[in-house]
C-alpha cells in the first residue's frame, strides 16, 4: 500500500498521529496481528481526542464514498459483518462491540455517552478503528494517505477560522 501524505507538512502532534494511523493501518492491511498490536498501542498512547478525530473523519469520508446514497442500518450490519469475519481470519481478539462503538462514534453517534454501554479501553479502540478502516479502504481500492492529507487540510482550516 502506497502512503501519500506529506508528514512533514504536518505539525508535530498530527504527524505522530498520521505516521502511528499509517503503520495500523498498513498493518491491519497485511492482516498482521502482531505488527498491529505493536502501532495500536502507539496509537493509543496519542492524545485520544486527536486520534478519534482523525480516525472517525477518515471512516466517514470512505463510508461517504462506499455508500453515496447513504448509509441505512442494512449497510452498517454489513460493513460490521464483513469487516468482522475478514478480521477474525487473523486477529483473534475481534469483538464486534468495539467496532461498532468505533463505527457509530465516526457516524457522530456516541453509545458510550450512557451508563449502560461500557467504554472500550484506549487500547481496544486503536487496534479496532485501524482494522475498521483497513476493511472500507480494501473497498474503495485506494490507500489511507491521500484521506488522512484531506482530513488534517480540513482540521488545520477549522482552526485557522476558529483562531481569533
Amino acid at each position: 500500500m502506497i502512503q501519500h501524505v506529506n508528514l512533514r507538512s504536518l505539525p508535530p502532534a498530527a504527524r505522530a498521529v498520521a505516521t502511528a494511523l499509517l503503520a495500523a493501518v498498513g498493518a491491519a492491511t497485511q492482516a498482521d496481528a502482531e505488527a498491529l498490536r505493536t502501532a495500536a498501542g502507539e496509537l493509543a498512547g496519542l492524545d485520544s481526542e486527536q486520534t478519534g478525530t482523525a480516525q472517525g473523519n477518515v471512516t466517514r469520508m470512505l463510508l461517504e464514498e462506499l455508500h453515496p446514497d447513504g448509509l441505512d442500518s442494512d449497510d452498517i450490519r454489513a460493513v460490521l459483518e464483513g469487516c468482522t469475519r475478514w478480521a477474525a481470519q487473523w486477529l483473534p481478539e475481534i469483538d464486534p462491540h468495539v467496532l461498532l462503538i468505533v463505527l457509530a462514534g465516526a457516524l457522530g453517534i456516541h453509545p458510550e455517552e450512557h451508563e449502560e454501554v461500557p467504554r472500550p479501553t484506549p487500547q481496544a479502540l486503536a487496534l479496532h478503528a485501524p482494522v475498521l478502516l483497513a476493511h472500507l479502504l480494501t473497498g474503495t481500492g485506494r490507500d489511507l494517505g491521500p484521506y488522512l492529507t484531506a482530513v488534517f487540510a480540513e482540521i488545520a482550516r477549522a482552526e485557522t477560522m476558529e483562531a481569533p
